[in-house]
């Protein structure tokens, strides 16, 4: 990860940008302190990824015997376990 000075980074942000558009991250130092990052969003795909997973949960709950009917019901088995 590359480290620009806030000053530079405020002369540069455009340039800046592009660069993590293109994919890479930058870190922004005050005094040689990291004060922020710029980093590429999450891909796009994951909110696709997450739709595709609910589907296939529900499929798989349709074809349960003793499937969970309500939200409470699925937060107690999400639940058992973790203690």
């Amino acid at each position: 990860m590359r480290e620009v000075p806030v000053f530079e980074a405020k002369n540069k942000l455009s340039a800046l940008l592009d660069e993590v558009a293109a994919g890479a991250e930058i870190a922004i130092t005050r005094r040689g302190r990291l004060v922020a990052r710029l980093v590429p969003p999450e891909s796009q795909n994951q909110g696709e990824a997450a739709l595709e997973a609910a589907r296939d949960i529900r499929k798989l709950a349709r074809q349960m015997k003793n499937a969970p009917k309500t939200w409470t019901e699925w937060k107690r088995l999400r639940d058992q376990g973790r203690r």
